[in-house]
């Protein structure tokens, strides 16, 4: 069933218009606004406080003030508030989906699966919390003993990105308070609803005044700059572009701040002769379009043997040639519009460029006129070497093919870029499969499967894909520091 116009207006009235600081919702220095548009119509949905630079700072005083008492907290109290948090996240997981579903176009059935990948986090992290650990021992000397124990980093800084606007705010936020951390967060100016909308649900959850401080602006740099250069923060958190995240690695190396840096990808999505091609089209389908393709961990490279590439090619054409292209909440929807027009912009010049090095569209292949930033689901072959598609990241419907004939090439192939965070193989041979797991340079891989992502493991990549982890066991270690006390015997 499709969401009224009512439904939707009801929601967006019940979402604050301003900035979150201390505890309290208060307007903008100077009175600032922006406007947040839905981008399937183009129509501002709700206007919105736009913080500055000085916003910021106030934000980042709140959070300095309550990090004492928040680390002082016990881990069960701690533990107690993201458990109180997740429960509220499935009370009102319709809302949820249906903010981002407004705000960033992704089909209503997608976005409730954001809703629970993105409150799991809420749930890990509140197990996790009671279980930070130490050790104590006698030192190999015999001449006194050790503790290590594990204490906050500190008051921390998060920019999240727009793709995933619910799940990008808890993989950063629990692990946070969970360790003793708090925190100010600046969700993307595209997609701010969710996040503000969250923080009414962590307020009513019992987090305390400062712990979290949520600033929205329209101008990220004027706002993350003085915020990153300011000596009380302690920890850097971003999830966005190579390019952005080395500028914030480099501002952040003046005060020797830890940062984790979830980058840019390009992940290869690797087929052998051997797969088996019911899982594969299986795979490829929710790896490649899942969120409409706007997604780091989106399978970028399809590289299949050359055996099998015209069957597969085949398979998920005729799948890619079954979806439905619309508005995300209305029903059988299963590709929304692209985040805005540079977005279509850029896929459409990726896919001509490869066409002009001799691809072949096999279909889509074009913007869809019309209100809305849609883009047409589609799928290229015979994608030469060289081509901008298996350079950069597509980050739209776009499914691009090329071809191998030896396990050599293809991990030469999957290789061959500068990124490193996810990939995925399909293959039956046990052995080629631990083969791969070995040879290919990312920090995730799927093998015989289109989504890794889970709460319960630790996200991240290598090379220029980023640094640290999110999630799993390792990623409340992010947000501690270790200490290291002697006493003598």
């Amino acid at each position: 069933m499709s969401i009224t116009a009512t439904d939707e207006q009801t929601l967006l009235d019940r979402i604050p218009t301003g900035l979150f600081i201390g505890g309290e919702w208060v307007e903008a220095d100077g009175g600032r606004t922006f406007d947040v548009h839905d981008p399937s119509t183009n129509a501002v949905i709700r206007t919105i406080a736009d913080a500055s630079a000085a916003d910021g700072i106030n934000a980042l005083d709140a959070a300095v003030a309550a990090q004492d008492e928040w680390a002082a907290a016990p881990a069960r109290t701690r533990s107690d508030i993201l458990r109180r948090a997740f429960d509220l996240v499935q009370a009102h997981k319709e809302d949820l989906a249906l903010l981002m579903t407004l705000e960033m176009g992704k089909p209503l059935a997608e976005a409730r699966g954001e809703v629970v990948y993105g409150g799991e986090f809420l749930r890990w992290f509140s197990e996790e919390a009671v279980r930070i650990s130490g050790r104590y021992g006698a030192n190999p000397e015999g001449t006194g003993r050790m503790i290590v124990s594990q204490r906050p980093v500190g008051p921390c800084f998060f920019i999240t990105p727009w793709n995933f606007p619910f799940a990008m705010a808890t993989r950063k936020i629990a692990p946070a308070l969970a360790a003793g951390c708090t925190v100010v967060i600046k969700p993307p100016a595209l997609t701010p609803l969710t996040t503000i909308f969250f923080t009414k649900l962590l307020e009513e959850a019992g987090l305390p005044k400062g712990v979290v401080n949520v600033v929205q602006t329209s101008s990220s740099s004027a706002l993350s700059g003085p915020i990153i250069a300011d000596p009380r923060l302690r920890k850097l958190s971003f999830t966005g572009s190579t390019e952005v995240g080395r500028r914030l690695i480099a501002q952040a190396a003046e005060g020797v701040l830890r940062v984790s840096m979830e980058l840019g990808g390009n992940a290869p999505f690797v087929v052998f002769d051997d797969a088996d091609l019911d899982k594969a089209v299986e795979g490829a389908m929710i790896a490649k379009f899942r969120n409409i393709g706007q997604a780091c961990t989106a399978a970028n490279r399809f590289i299949v043997h050359e055996s099998v590439a015209s069957e597969f090619a085949d398979r998920v054409t005729a799948r890619v040639n079954e979806m439905t292209v619309g508005r995300g909440t209305e029903e059988g929807v299963t590709i929304g519009p692209l985040i805005d027009a540079d977005a279509v912009a850029k896929a459409d010049a990726l896919v001509g460029d490869a066409v002009q090095r001799g691809a072949r569209v096999v279909t889509g292949g074009s913007a869809v006129a019309g209100v809305g930033t849609f883009y047409e689901p589609t799928v290229v072959v015979d994608v030469a070497a060289g081509s901008d598609i298996l350079r950069e990241e597509i980050f739209g419907p776009v499914l691009a093919i090329a071809t191998f004939s030896e396990e050599q090439e293809a991990v030469r192939l999957a290789n061959d870029t500068e990124y490193g965070l996810v990939s995925y193989v399909f293959t039956e041979d046990l052995a080629r499969g631990h083969r791969m797991i070995d040879a290919l340079e990312t920090g995730m891989m799927g093998l015989n499967v289109g989504v890794v992502s889970n709460a319960a493991a630790p996200f991240g990549g290598v090379k220029q894909s980023g640094i640290g982890r999110e999630g799993g066991a390792e990623g409340i270690h992010e947000f501690l520091s270790t200490k290291y006390t002697l006493i003598p015997n």
